[in-house]
């Protein structure tokens, strides 16, 4: 796991500077303290920032071929390059090296720009091909390792995260889409950024950079695959080939010089992860847990019933933290707003962990994959909803349940009603996206009121329904699938887990993102993953093969935080300040009064506007440190 970072000057009299390239590692300097290396070529500079997972003494980067005319920065970790390396060396090509890294450089030698295809892994590398005087950067199939990038006309800025190319002189012009998007989902949806002049590349693409003509061009090389047939049938041949496809992909991401460990929720996903990962090691796994004082958000318990059963060696903390110090030092790892509250738990889970051991598997991407969120239920329930007369369905059901009172509680009854409520009698993608939304279009115009910035943009649904629309297949629950793949996973859980274990150099792999995996059960109809109101139907009956019966049964939970609490309590100075009028005036974004009256309703309990605060903060608080 590592940090890459680089420019090439358009103008080929141009040098690229060292200190600059120097300066732009130090600040992600996190994700990979081991190491730090460069290439400089002219108007090429290549920066990384190593953490040693595979080949800790030989695997320094950046990496060449046998003649120098190829190099690679990179960041991931590739599962199969054992596999890959036999080939190349049999297609004559010398390895000086037992990384992962260098077999890279030698297929792109090899194959040129089909060479993602063939990795099994999570990545996003640079390659700049000298001999054809162009730069290659590419991202893994679903978007684990994220890359960021600006074409400024007389040059092109790519790096790990954005905090890695502030320093080449790039504006800091808000993207009022950006912003627009994030009010409604908690984080940026790619291509897009905070930020006018940088754009994500999107997982499965690759940029190419072509000096003899200055073009730059973005393609796919890769998505995830349409169902095959909707007739399709579960029987033991079916549980069998996915369980053993599972310990496959488990066992392969095993692979490490240094000492791994596995997250552990108590969860059906992260659950099953250990256990495969139990019956291949030799020694205990290292497991690590995150709990509340908040007993409803406390999931502790199922992770120590999981320990037990496969005898772990498990670690856990109870957090009744400082909030303010702990959220002081998490959000200066995003360098865009992100408002998924559960980044606090995986912080500290992450530092945790990273006592123990230098790589972590989590169960991270089975929810996407398997169907696991309880938005897959309501979807359901609305093809039924939806048969009520608009008087019952728009009307009379939604004034009823918005009189109900509002509950701290973790996912309480009174917040999935009022969710589902609002989307219930709306098409099927409008009505999934209303329950993912944490701001309306109607709340977000008045949020806008006298902005001088921010103006009505288009509604954000309108990204989603891209997505949606671009899945040919009639299966409505495969084709919301898909939807969550391409945004919420790759922008908001993936995010998430990257941004905060690499806040304590911790390399986290996702084995149930493997593509092979991912390829499999994309391909098998809705009904496989959610049968009647039953989520993960397919992984669950395979799941039973293997975990307590207590795992199997338990209710959705998510890995939520007690934010609500902490913004009546500890949070609520911290608040006060960044949401003042005084701030928000200053800012220029934003209806001062709006808020005010908006934090008036939630501190006298006449509305819970928890979320709308929580992602209003997390704004204030990333401007601060990243906007001016």
């Amino acid at each position: 796991m590592c940090g890459i970072c680089g420019i090439v000057y358009f103008d080929r009299s141009r040098t690229a500077e060292r200190p600059l390239l120097e300066a732009l590692c130090d600040n992600i300097h996190h994700r990979g303290p081991d190491q730090n290396g460069f290439y400089l070529n002219g108007p090429v500079g290549l920066g990384s920032v190593r953490l040693s997972i595979i080949d800790v003494a030989g695997g320094k980067m950046p990496i060449a071929n046998e003649d120098g005319s190829i190099w690679i920065v990179y960041n991931g970790e590739v599962y199969n390059f054992t596999e890959l390396r036999p080939r190349l060396e049999k297609a004559g090509h010398k390895f000086e090296t037992h990384s992962d890294t260098e077999t890279i450089v030698h297929l792109y030698e090899e194959i040129g720009d089909e060479f993602p295809k063939h990795l099994n892994g999570m990545f996003a590398c640079a390659i700049w091909d000298d001999r054809r005087q162009r730069l290659v950067i590419a991202r893994d199939h679903v978007g684990i390792k994220p890359v960021y990038y600006a074409n400024l006309g007389d040059r092109l800025v790519f790096g790990s995260e954005i905090k890695a190319m502030l320093d080449t002189g790039i504006s800091r012009e808000i993207d009022p889409i950006g912003l627009h998007d994030y009010l409604s989902l908690n984080y940026v949806p790619g291509p897009n950024t905070i930020f006018k002049a940088i754009k994500k590349l999107q997982p499965g693409h690759m940029l190419t950079y072509e000096a003899a003509t200055n073009a730059v061009e973005i393609k796919q090389y890769w998505d995830i695959p349409r169902m095959v047939s909707p007739h399709f049938k579960i029987t033991n041949d079916v549980e069998t080939d996915l369980l053993n496809l599972l310990r496959t992909v488990v066992q392969d991401q095993l692979i490490s010089d240094v000492p791994l460990g596995a997250f552990l929720s108590g969860g059906v996903d992260s659950s099953l992860v250990v256990a495969l990962m139990s019956e291949v090691t030799n020694q205990p796994v290292k497991t690590f847990s995150v709990g509340f004082a908040e007993k409803s958000y406390d999931e502790s318990p199922y992770a120590r019933i999981v320990a037990e059963r496969f005898r772990t060696d498990h670690h856990e903390i109870i957090m009744n933290p400082d909030a303010q110090a702990t959220v002081d030092a998490m959000v200066k790892y995003f360098d865009e707003p992100f408002a998924d509250s559960s980044s606090v738990a995986v912080y500290a889970v992450s530092e945790l962990a990273r006592q123990h051991v230098k790589v972590a598997l989590s169960g991270d991407g089975g929810d996407e994959v398997f169907g696991g969120y309880a938005t897959y239920q309501a979807d359901k329930i609305a093809a039924l909803y939806r048969r009520l007369p608009q008087a019952i369905g728009g009307g009379l059901v939604p004034n009823l349940v918005n009189m109900l009172p509002t509950s701290d509680g973790k996912v309480s009854f009174d917040f999935k009603a009022k969710r589902f409520v609002q989307g219930g009698m709306l098409a099927p993608l409008p009505a999934h996206a209303a329950w993912k939304a944490f701001m309306s279009e109607s709340m977000k115009e008045q949020l806008y009121a006298g902005s001088a910035i921010l103006t009505k943009q288009r509604p954000t649904v309108d990204l989603l329904q891209g997505y949606y629309d671009a899945y040919n297949a009639d299966d409505v629950l495969n084709r919301l699938l898909y939807v969550d793949s391409k945004v919420q996973l790759a922008d908001d859980m993936l995010v998430k887990v990257d941004r905060m274990s690499m806040a304590h150099s911790l390399e986290v792999r996702v084995p149930l993102l493997d593509t092979r995996l991912v390829e499999w059960m994309a391909k098998l109809p809705s009904h496989t993953k959610i049968n009647g109101m039953k989520l993960k139907y397919l992984l669950k009956r395979v799941a039973a093969k293997v975990l307590p019966a207590q795992i199997l049964e338990r209710r959705k939970a998510g890995f939520s935080v007690p934010i609500p609490q902490w913004l009546k309590t500890d949070l609520r100075p911290l608040v006060n300040q960044k949401l003042s009028v005084e701030a928000l005036t200053e800012q220029g974004f934003f209806n001062p009064q709006y808020i005010a009256t908006m934090l008036s309703d939630h501190w006298a309990g006449r509305h819970d506007y928890s979320r709308q605060i929580w992602n209003l903060l997390m704004f204030s608080m990333w401007y601060e440190r990243y906007g001016k």
